[in-house]
């Protein structure tokens, strides 16, 4: 008898998302790639934090990520 497959983590996900220990789903913010002259030194400050991700979006991350939560 064969051992089933196990599930795959998609690394594509696991590189942009982090799941913390009360099960919430973090992502980095946008807009600091690039052109950070003409940002002011608050906003670059808070482009650097990570903000939750939004409720309607969690299932979907939490399922490309098997291993983490």
């Amino acid at each position: 008898m064969r051992r089933p497959k196990p599930i795959k983590t998609r690394k594509a996900v696991a590189k942009r998302f982090k799941i913390t220990a009360t099960g919430k789903v973090l992502r980095p913010r946008a807009g600091k790639r690039h052109l950070q002259a003409g940002k002011s030194p608050k906003r670059r400050r808070s482009l650097s934090t990570g903000k939750e991700v939004d409720s309607t979006d969690t299932y979907r991350i939490t399922q490309n990520l098997p291993t983490s939560h």
